[in-house]
């Protein structure tokens, strides 16, 4: 069983930067692909981003590309997700996850991921 424990939420202006990290325990961090969402208040979770266990591959949503970036550091169990020139539209309680799956496309899908963190709330004010 994984547990992932995201952190580093908040609030910020918009045009500053947060950095969001996940870390997990439980399982071989190395060998689990790891992804972010998000979710605002009555809408549905969305991908944000996504890090393959084998090659690092790193994909984005459009929304967030140019701005956010997603890391992994194996030595700590731990991803990341800097986000720079936060927008109003970014304001959502964000999620980290974890998959088996290193197909970087199958990781845009929710239903690719076996453990969930609880969440970490994002404001961003304008």
């Amino acid at each position: 069983q994984v547990q992932l424990v995201e952190s580093g939420g908040g609030l910020v202006q918009a045009g500053g930067s947060l950095r969001l990290s996940c870390a997990t325990s439980g399982g071989t961090f190395a060998t689990y692909s790891m992804g972010w969402f998000r979710q605002a208040p009555g809408k549905e979770r969305e991908f944000i981003s996504a890090i393959t266990w084998l090659g690092g591959v790193t994909d984005y949503a459009d929304s967030v590309k140019g701005r956010f970036t997603i890391s992994r550091d194996n030595a700590k169990n731990t991803v990341y997700l800097q986000m720079n020139s936060l927008k109003s539209e970014d304001t959502a309680v964000y999620y980290c996850a974890a998959a088996r799956t290193f197909t970087i496309v199958a990781l845009k899908s929710l239903g690719q991921y076996s453990y969930w963190g609880q969440g970490t709330q994002v404001t961003v004010s304008s």
